[in-house]
């Protein structure tokens, strides 16, 4: 068995015990957020494949100061593939095999072993045939876990939050959010919310205002970045006299239109920076239109740790985001059907 520390280190022999028999789930899944392990034959991981799979996998995570892999990343052979292992909670299983399959594909499945667990399989008929399919649906491969990693952010959240930061926020803004627990801390001036868990390490931050809408051209970068830089000069002072938040432009932050429960949201990412100070770190905003009150909403969440990573401290303030909900609208798709 090969380089699978990263994820057996974090199970109990309890796993073991619990482990699922006969086909039925009796088991949470295991595993910390932004682990996967990949099942794939020692021959073809140690090769072409493998390397693609895991360049893949481990690509740089957009808006982060330093290089930080989406994914963490163990591997075993089908042949050792049992007990625990079977519980982790996001699992890659390759298949390459002409005698099998005519083509690449990719397919997905939940909770065949464990409770809230996912598997994506690969499979291909040859090796080249297999680093076309994953070059071609790089992205799409790295969401599906990333994605899954929000959305289990998001239910977590909706147990565990801020009641008063929630509280203030739908008082001031009319619209509810989920915000992380241990964010009590917080300042409200007229249309600007603040509020910080104060952590010594790994300190995050949220953010909640509003402006008027006025046309279409709000949601653009320009746009956004300059209505950032106006609103966090106004309300996030520094340490120093004169000093304040900005965004940091020599890093190009990205901005994109994304799809939140039916809804247009205009997604900014990048990276903040005090003005006259040496304070920085990542950042992530969703603006939304309030139509009926004609205004914007705008949440973003920031995180200042220069001791560790910042991956899984940004997906957090991430997951927090998608749960802003207008008071009128439900909660979440389920709830509108």
């Amino acid at each position: 068995m090969k380089n699978i520390t990263l994820i057996t280190s974090l199970l109990s022999i309890l796993v073991v015990i619990g482990a699922c028999t006969g086909g039925s789930v009796i088991s949470n899944s295991t595993g910390a957020p932004g682990e996967v392990i990949v099942v794939m034959s020692d021959k073809y991981w140690d090769g072409p494949a493998g390397q693609t799979l895991k360049e893949v996998l481990k690509s740089p995570v957009p808006g982060l100061p330093q290089v930080e892999p989406a994914l963490n990343v163990s591997h075993t052979d089908m042949a050792h593939f049992d007990g625990i292992l079977k519980v982790v909670r996001n699992i890659l299983i390759v298949n390459i095999d002409s005698s099998q399959y005519t083509k690449a594909s990719m397919t997905t499945a939940k909770n065949e072993w464990a409770r809230n667990q996912i598997i994506l399989k690969l499979n291909a008929p040859t090796v080249d045939q297999f680093i076309l399919f994953v070059t071609q649906h790089s992205d799409a491969i790295v969401n599906y876990f990333v994605k899954e990693e929000l959305m289990r952010t998001q239910e977590y959240l909706k147990k565990n939050y801020s009641k008063v930061s929630q509280d203030k926020i739908k008082e001031m803004f009319g619209v509810e959010m989920s915000v992380p627990e241990g964010m009590t801390l917080y300042k409200d001036t007229t249309d600007f919310f603040w509020t910080t868990n104060n952590a010594a390490k790994g300190r995050r931050d949220i953010v909640v205002y509003s402006f008027p809408y006025t046309d279409k051209n709000t949601f653009t970068k320009e746009y956004m970045i300059a209505k950032r830089d106006s609103v966090m000069k106004a309300n996030m002072p520094g340490a120093f006299p004169n000093s304040y938040m900005t965004t940091e432009t020599r890093e190009e932050p990205e901005y994109k239109g994304i799809n939140v429960d039916g809804k247009y949201v205009g997604e900014l990412r990048g990276l903040w920076r005090m003005e006259g100070d040496k304070m920085g770190g990542p950042f992530v905003s969703h603006a939304m239109l309030d139509e009926k009150n004609q205004r914007v909403i705008v949440a973003e969440g920031f995180v200042y740790a220069p001791e560790s990573n910042k991956r899984n401290y940004i997906r957090q303030l991430e997951a927090a985001l998608y749960t802003l909900k207008l008071a009128e609208e439900p909660k979440n798709a389920e709830e509108k059907k």
